[in-house]
C-alpha cells in the first residue's frame, strides 16, 4: 500500500506546472504573464491532485493552425514565407487557416516563443500587415549576433512552425480619436506604427493627420521603404527619415540634409 502511494505521489509530482525562468518573460508587462500562468496551472495542480482528479488540469497547446488566437495558450502558425529585407532583418509571413483574419487590432501585439539549447524564450512583436488582412499576417524582425531570439528566427524556412500567443497591448487606436499624431519610432520600431497607418489610410472617413518620424542608419536601410513612401502620398501623411550615418543624400540631383522628407 506505501509503494503504490509513494508511485502515486511521484506521479502527480511529474504533473506539477513547471516554474518560468526569467528568460521566458518577454518584459512587456503583458496581462497574463507566463508567470501569471503559471500561478493559474500551479492552482489548478493543486486542486486536482487534492481531489485527485486528473481531468481538473488543462489540456496541451494546439499543434495545429487555430482559427481563434489566445492570449493563454501557444498556438502553432504555419510560416509561409521568408523575406531577408537587409543583412540582419527578416519580414516573415505566416497562414491563416480559411482565409480568416487574426483578430488584432491596431496598437496590439503577440508574443512569440522560441527554444534555443533547450531553453525557452519569449519576446512580443507587432504584426505589421493590416488589421483587416485575410490568410496571413506578418512580422518584422531584427536579428542580433548574440540574441538568442535570433538564433531562432535565423533557422525558420517556408513551412516551419512557430507558436504564438495574444493578443496583448492597452492602446487601442480608434477612427479620428485625435486630430493628429505624431509617430517617431527608430529601427524595427516601425512595426507598431504600420497598422495604425493602415487602419488611418484604409478608411476614406479618418481624417487624422499623421506625422511619421522614422530614424534610420543610411537611406538604403529603411525598412518598408516602399510601403511609407506609397503611404506619404497620401493628403494627411507626412513621413520624413532622420539618418545617423549619412551627412549627405542626393535626390533628383539636389543634395539634401540627413533629415528627409519622404
Amino acid at each position: 500500500m506505501g509503494e503504490r502511494e509513494e508511485d502515486d505521489k511521484e506521479a502527480w509530482l511529474q504533473l506539477r506546472p513547471v516554474e518560468p525562468l526569467p528568460s521566458q518573460c518577454c518584459g512587456a508587462g503583458c496581462s497574463p504573464c507566463v508567470f501569471d500562468l503559471y500561478q493559474r496551472d500551479l492552482a489548478r495542480w493543486e486542486a486536482a491532485r487534492a481531489s485527485k482528479d486528473r481531468s481538473l488540469l488543462g489540456g496541451k497547446e494546439s499543434q495545429s493552425c487555430p482559427s481563434k488566437l489566445s492570449p493563454e495558450t501557444f498556438l502553432a502558425f504555419r510560416i509561409s514565407a521568408v523575406d531577408k529585407l537587409t543583412k540582419d532583418t527578416y519580414r516573415v509571413r505566416f497562414a491563416l487557416p480559411r482565409n480568416s483574419q487574426l483578430g488584432l487590432r491596431p496598437g496590439q501585439h503577440l508574443i512569440l516563443r522560441g527554444i534555443i539549447d533547450d531553453l525557452e524564450i519569449q519576446r512580443a512583436y507587432t504584426p505589421i500587415s493590416p488589421a483587416n488582412a485575410e490568410g496571413y499576417f506578418e512580422v518584422l524582425i531584427k536579428c542580433y549576433q548574440t540574441g538568442l531570439m535570433s538564433r531562432y528566427v535565423e533557422s525558420w524556412r517556408a513551412g516551419d512552425t512557430a507558436f504564438w500567443r495574444g493578443p496583448f497591448g492597452g492602446f487601442f487606436y480608434k477612427p479620428n480619436q485625435y486630430g493628429e499624431l505624431l509617430m517617431l519610432a527608430a529601427g524595427t520600431g516601425l512595426a507598431p506604427m504600420v497598422p495604425i497607418l493602415h487602419s488611418i489610410t484604409d478608411n476614406a472617413d479618418d481624417e487624422t493627420f499623421i506625422t511619421l518620424v522614422g530614424c534610420f542608419k543610411t537611406f538604403e536601410g529603411i525598412y518598408l521603404k516602399a510601403f511609407l513612401q506609397e503611404q506619404a502620398r497620401f493628403w494627411n501623411v507626412r513621413i520624413f527619415f532622420v539618418l545617423s550615418q549619412m551627412r549627405k543624400l542626393t535626390l533628383r540631383g539636389e543634395v539634401t540634409s540627413p533629415c528627409q522628407c519622404c
